[in-house]
C-alpha cells in the first residue's frame, strides 16, 4: 500500500498545481475566473487526496507486501490473489440498471429514476448474494 498512497499523493499535488495555474491563467486571460474547470480540478485534487489518505491509513495497519519491499523476490507475490466469479451475469444487470437510473437523471423523469434505483438495489443484492443462494450455493455444515 506504500506505493499506492505515494502515487495518489503525487497526482493530487499535480492536480492542485494545475488548478492554481489554470485559475490564474483564465483569470488573467479573460478577466474573470473560469469556474467549471477550476472546480473540476479542485475536486479531482480532493478525490486523489482522499484516496491517498485512505491508502496511507491502511498501509500503516497492515504488514508490508512483497511489492512494497525493495528486497522482495518475484516469487513471493505468487499464489492466489482472490476469488473472482467466472460466469456471473449480475455485473451486466447492474450496469443496465445504473444506465436506466442515469437516463432518468438526464431526462429528469422521477419514475425512471425510481425504477433504475430499485433495479440497482436488486441487482446489487443479486451480485452480493450470488453464492449464498440458488445453484451456486456452497455447502455449509
Amino acid at each position: 500500500m506504500k506505493s499506492e498512497w505515494r502515487v495518489f499523493s503525487i497526482v493530487a499535488f499535480f492536480l492542485l498545481a494545475v488548478a492554481g495555474i489554470y485559475a490564474g491563467w483564465t483569470y488573467g486571460f479573460n478577466g474573470h475566473l473560469e469556474w467549471i474547470g477550476s472546480v473540476a480540478l479542485l475536486l479531482s485534487f480532493l478525490l486523489c487526496s482522499m484516496l491517498a489518505g485512505f491508502f496511507w491509513f491502511v498501509s500503516r495497519r497492515i504488514d508490508l507486501r512483497p511489492e512494497d519491499r525493495p528486497d522482495a523476490d518475484i516469487s513471493e507475490g505468487a499464489g492466489e490473489v482472490g476469488f473472482f466469479s467466472p460466469g456471473s451475469y449480475w455485473p451486466f444487470g447492474l450496469a443496465l440498471a445504473a444506465t436506466i437510473a442515469g437516463l432518468g437523471l438526464v431526462f429528469w423523469q422521477a419514475w425512471l429514476i425510481g425504477v433504475g434505483a430499485i433495479a440497482v438495489i436488486f441487482s446489487a443484492c443479486g451480485l452480493l448474494f450470488e453464492y449464498y443462494s440458488g445453484t451456486r450455493r456452497t455447502a455449509e455444515h
